[in-house]
């Protein structure tokens, strides 16, 4: 089994293209999903984020840490380590040939160890916003959230394979296959 990790900025298309992975045979594992649940309201994690913020909900959550650093980190410190627990759990049941950890946050080091190859999707700023706008962010908030991750050429740096989604979905269909072709060429 290959296990990739798959980051890109939000709005570049790295949901889309972990859902062509799957689509090829990829088990895809959405780790924002899994951050949501070790954070739920009843558990260990929900109980320490509303110790440490006062609320689970997310959307309150969001505004403090994408507007303030510190806070930013302490929710990682409570939320990682359970998320790359349950990462080891999920990544120790037989599964596929290729797993895909679909995560933004892989290069500011969530998950290191736990993945080997990684993938960066990347669109242009313009772009990336004019699609978050679309799905209905208010643009101060986009740009925010932009501008909380790593950039580009820091995802790049650690990419072994950066895939460029500013064209058609029948191009980055083509470089998803490409892509999946060569994690199946790692598996032993």
């Amino acid at each position: 089994m290959v296990v990739a990790g798959l980051t890109g900025g939000i709005g570049a298309g790295k949901s889309t293209f972990a859902a062509l992975l799957g689509d090829m045979g990829a088990h895809v594992i959405d780790v924002d999903a899994v951050g949501r649940d070790v954070i739920a309201p009843g558990t260990r994690g929900g109980e320490a984020v509303k110790a440490r913020f006062g609320t689970t909900d997310r959307r309150v959550l969001a505004d403090i840490v994408f507007s303030d650093p510190r806070a930013r980190k302490d929710l990682e410190s409570i939320s990682w380590p359970l998320i790359e627990q349950q990462l080891r759990v999920l990544l120790a049941r037989p599964g596929a040939d290729v797993v895909v950890l679909d995560m933004a946050v892989l290069p500011q080091g969530l998950g290191k160890g736990i993945y080997g190859p990684v993938i960066t999707v990347e669109a242009p700023e313009q772009v990336r916003l004019a699609r978050l706008v679309a799905r209905g962010l208010e643009e101060r908030d986009a740009v925010a959230r932009m501008k909380s991750q790593v950039s580009e050429p820091d995802r790049r740096a650690i990419a072994d394979f950066v895939v460029i989604n500013d064209a058609s979905m029948d191009s980055l269909t083509v470089g998803a296959r490409t892509v999946f072709q060569a994690l199946r060429a790692l598996t032993p």
